[in-house]
């Protein structure tokens, strides 16, 4: 008897589709900071607005580095994170990330 190999089909699940929620103008603008003098959004809050995590957002800025210019986005460096900080002091949390945060344009 021979035995052969048989294909699984693959079930592709279906996408739930993201909930869109309003966001007030007002907590949008407090989530912005003038950096290098321009102005920009932490990766963290951008992702929260976006209803991921940071890392997933890290992950496909640098898989999809034609939707995301260096123009549009950089990293911090080690000086604007701690001034971050001091201006913030809701993004404590993000002081002890081994990664610095990257920031991205309006």
């Amino acid at each position: 008897m021979v035995a052969r190999k048989v294909a699984k089909k693959t079930v592709k699940k279906k996408r739930k589709a993201p909930e869109l929620a309003i966001i007030p103008a007002g907590a949008i603008e407090n989530l912005i900071f003038e950096i290098r003098g321009v102005k920009v959004m932490v990766d963290a809050d951008l992702a929260a607005i976006y209803g991921t995590d940071t890392r997933s957002l890290k992950q496909q800025v640098k898989r999809n580095p034609k939707r995301f210019p260096s123009d549009f986005k950089f990293e911090l460096t080690k000086e604007e994170f701690e001034r971050l900080f001091e201006i913030s002091p809701r993004l404590v949390s993000l002081r002890f990330s081994k990664v610095a945060p990257m920031v991205f344009t309006e």
